[in-house]
């Protein structure tokens, strides 16, 4: 990886990466699955998809049942817990403190995020930039939002840092070329392992010359 002395651009995927929802939307879509389709496991299946490309892929034409689920995913998202994820608060805390610029990157809309600032109105000072789904015209796994978050810092690939946690996710880290750091919070480490330049539990104990580990370790 190059060199810079730009401040690095870390790009943050929000559910399963800056906030622990991934086992509530499990519940939910496995719920789904077998109701509607009779499968098992749906939740890991779709893990990563926007809403759209759920519809798209598994209830085309279902015209009434996608707006009754669309009503209960909404009804979900008013009532789930959004807990953070173990560490990310020092670490971005850390991030910042060396000049980084933070970005939280997610396939969610505007509607979904304002129950999130509910809860934590921090992020909208926390993160330099928050993109959401309505800003980019496809979705992961295209690398497209990645690309945008880029973008807005003027970073190269070799200047920015993805956090990501599902395939999709992943797929379009890696696609935009940026150093991706997978979190085993949604898939096991055994099934993301070569999905991602590193693998992480969570964030305890890094900072930001773990960072400078990686980079080194990537140079080489």
């Amino acid at each position: 990886m190059e060199q810079s002395n730009k401040p690095w651009a870390m790009l943050f995927d929000l559910d399963g990466v800056v906030i622990d929802t991934e086992s509530q939307y499990s519940v939910f879509w496995d719920a789904n699955g077998r109701n509607y389709l009779g499968e098992e496991d749906f939740g890991r299946r779709i893990k990563g998809q926007t809403l759209p490309q759920i519809f798209e892929n598994y209830f085309s034409g279902m015209t009434a049942l996608q707006q009754e689920i669309t009503a209960n995913v909404d009804k979900l998202e008013r009532e789930m817990s959004f807990d953070y994820i173990p560490g990310v608060e020092a670490f971005v805390d850390d991030l910042r403190s060396h000049g980084a610029k933070i970005a939280i990157v997610t396939s969610s809309n505007e509607d979904k995020m304002r129950h999130v600032y509910e809860v934590h109105p921090e992020l909208k000072v926390w993160a330099d930039r928050i993109l959401t789904s309505e800003m980019f015209t496809r979705s992961k796994p295209a690398p497209d939002c990645f690309l945008l978050g880029m973008e807005v810092f003027g970073a190269t690939p070799a200047e920015t840092f993805v956090f990501e946690d599902s395939f999709h996710g992943l797929q379009a880290g890696m696609d935009s070329g940026a150093t991706v750091v997978g979190l085993a919070t949604t898939n096991s480490r055994e099934a993301i392992a070569g999905k991602a330049h590193c693998i992480i539990n969570d964030f305890r104990g890094l900072d930001y010359d773990w960072l400078l580990t990686i980079r080194r370790n990537l140079s080489d």
